[in-house]
């Protein structure tokens, strides 16, 4: 379940209008939405390392490192594999989506998934240097080349049994319309051109509030930005407590 964008549109729209801060148009909004919604997803993984230093609870529905994975949970794709060159695969054209941030690249050796190690290119030199370290079908190893392509060693493996898990980048959310009044600029919601949010739907005040707070710096107008922000301030107050 994800959350709607036109639900959220509207209580931006009427929030901006209930304190005279002026009409966003859904060309703005688009915009803003689809900033604040990878603003929102970005900051799980810091608040991930940062719940990961302290002490959780033994509430099953409390604990904040659950609730985290939770909300990363829907962008998880489980063993995909990319295009593959050489001994080279390129993470981008990974399939449902590209990959946003990298997990574990397993090797299919016989019946086993054998994890590939990450090393860095210093490291590499070094290791194929002694027969002792040499990468091979039961140690495979594996160096960034770019943020988009990582190459695998030794290069005799098959490349077709490379896999990995990631993280995708959220989709994009579109408010779709068709224009109803051109002069006063009056929009008509259309499902059937929209996108929604694919956070959960626990983010939907989050939402509205991020895209508010970015609303009023797009609009120079610092009372809705501080509107919001306060906001803002309460419940991540709240939610760290």
């Amino acid at each position: 379940m994800a959350v709607n964008v036109d639900t959220v549109y509207q209580r931006v729209l009427s929030i901006a209008n209930k304190e005279q801060r002026g009409y966003i148009t859904p060309q703005e909004f688009n915009l803003l939405a689809n900033q604040a919604q990878l603003e929102i997803f970005e900051q799980y993984f810091y608040d991930t390392n940062q719940f990961g230093r302290i002490n959780g609870n033994s509430m099953e529905y409390s604990d904040m490192l659950n609730i985290l994975g939770e909300k990363i949970s829907p962008f998880e794709k489980w063993k995909q594999s990319g295009a593959v060159s050489g001994n080279e695969i390129t993470l981008s054209s990974a399939t449902p989506s590209p990959v946003y941030r990298l997990g574990t690249v397993f090797y299919a050796n016989g019946a086993l998934d054998v994890e590939v190690e990450l090393v860095n290119k210093k490291e590499l030199v070094y290791i194929e240097r002694s027969n002792l370290t040499k990468p091979n079908e039961d140690r495979p190893i594996y160096v960034r080349k770019t943020d988009n392509i990582i190459k695998i060693f030794p290069t005799t493996l098959t490349m077709a049994s490379v896999t990995f898990n990631y993280i995708a980048k959220p989709s994009e959310v579109k408010w779709g319309y068709e224009m109803i009044n051109v002069t006063s600029n009056e929009a008509l919601y259309n499902a059937s051109k929209s996108d929604d949010f694919e956070l959960v739907p626990s983010e939907e005040s989050n939402l509205t509030i991020k895209i508010l707070e970015l609303a009023g710096i797009t609009i120079k107008d610092p009372g809705l930005y501080q509107l919001a922000d306060k906001e803002e301030t309460e419940t991540t107050q709240q939610e760290k407590q």
